[in-house]
């Protein structure tokens, strides 16, 4: 089967890479312009991009596929490739741009989706993080025939994934990756001989996963502990938690919650700090913090961080803008 790949970061290179090695010809990819990026702010290629290039693959970057847009040229011309391209359906992977009717009626099989969450839980921008900031016990991938909504078209393929209590957005992220990557061979090996069945999302259930804010990093010491604990490991690797000792901000990568109840100290108290972890009073328990940051600094471990960085019981932290560290 020919296909279209649209897909832009990490996770959706996977998904090509799975369908490259699962024999798929793959005649054109989209994938977002490149953006500058690391310390010299240097144009850098997707993650897509580069595998594409490394495969020989035909490579289009349209600032959008609005025909009626602000870039009518660049959606113009991402039609025509498509259209040239020939292939039976198109496969998008977090590509970052809306497609408009035209593209999803372009090929004979239509869009099919690799959406991280069990729909229709979490559509949208951020489901992976928002299930962990949430406590879901479970996510997954959801295989989606797309239409104009947001991630409400027909389910086509779902298989279940535990969240660990110590998952990260970063360590499901890998996983979600590998599931969604065998998923969409499954399922296009399944339309290839009719054994693809769609089935409408439930009415019921839906929730929204709003875009990661750098607004968000800030750690109200006001929450419980545990509501405080998942956002740290919902943020990681974007973008941290945030807090900040007499305006001196600190990036905080890892933490748990030690107890429950309101405890002795006030709100972002420092109870005790040793190489165990910095334990914070907040408005439900105890957060132990034991992974962090300091401006211009590297992510240690408490017992380093604290070697540079004086914390002692008694100061009491506060909230610092996302991004200080």
């Amino acid at each position: 089967m020919k296909l279209v790949f649209a897909g832009t970061p990490a996770f959706a290179r996977v998904a090509l890479e799975r369908l490259v090695a699962a024999g798929f010809e793959v005649p054109l990819v989209l994938t977002q312009p490149d953006r500058p990026a690391g310390r010299g702010m240097k144009l850098q290629a997707s993650p897509v991009k580069q595998f594409a290039l490394e495969q020989g693959m035909a490579v289009a970057q349209p600032r959008s596929l609005r025909l009626d847009g602000k870039y009518p040229e660049d959606a113009a011309a991402a039609r025509a490739a498509i259209d040239a391209a020939g292939a039976e359906a198109m496969v998008v992977a977090a590509y970052g741009l809306i497609l408009p009717q035209w593209a999803l009626d372009a090929p004979p099989r239509g869009c099919l989706n690799i959406h991280a969450s069990l729909l229709p839980r979490w559509r949208g921008a951020a489901p992976i993080h928002r299930a962990i900031e949430a406590g879901d016990a479970e996510t997954g991938v959801t295989i989606m025939q797309m239409d104009a909504g947001l991630d409400t078209g027909d389910m086509l393929l779902m298989e279940r994934l535990p969240i660990a209590a110590t998952d990260t957005t970063a360590r499901l992220h890998d996983r979600l990756a590998d599931l969604g990557g065998r998923l969409i061979v499954e399922a296009l090996e399944l339309a290839a001989c009719g054994g693809l069945r769609a089935v409408p999302q439930p009415a019921e259930g839906v929730t929204y996963a709003h875009k990661i804010e750098k607004a968000e990093a800030a750690l109200d010491w006001a929450l419980p502990a545990a509501v405080l604990a998942r956002r740290v490991r919902a943020f990681d690797p974007f973008p941290g938690g945030a807090t900040a000792l007499a305006g001196e901000p600190v990036k905080v990568w890892a933490a748990h919650a030690e107890s429950a109840g309101t405890g002795a100290g006030q709100l972002g108290q420092v109870l005790a700090a040793d190489a165990q972890g910095v334990r914070v009073q907040t408005g439900d328990g105890v957060l132990v913090l034991t992974a962090l940051q300091r401006a211009g600094g590297k992510r240690l471990g408490a017992a380093d961080f604290l070697r540079g960085f004086a914390l002692a019981p008694g100061q009491v932290l506060d909230a610092a803008p996302a991004g200080a560290a």
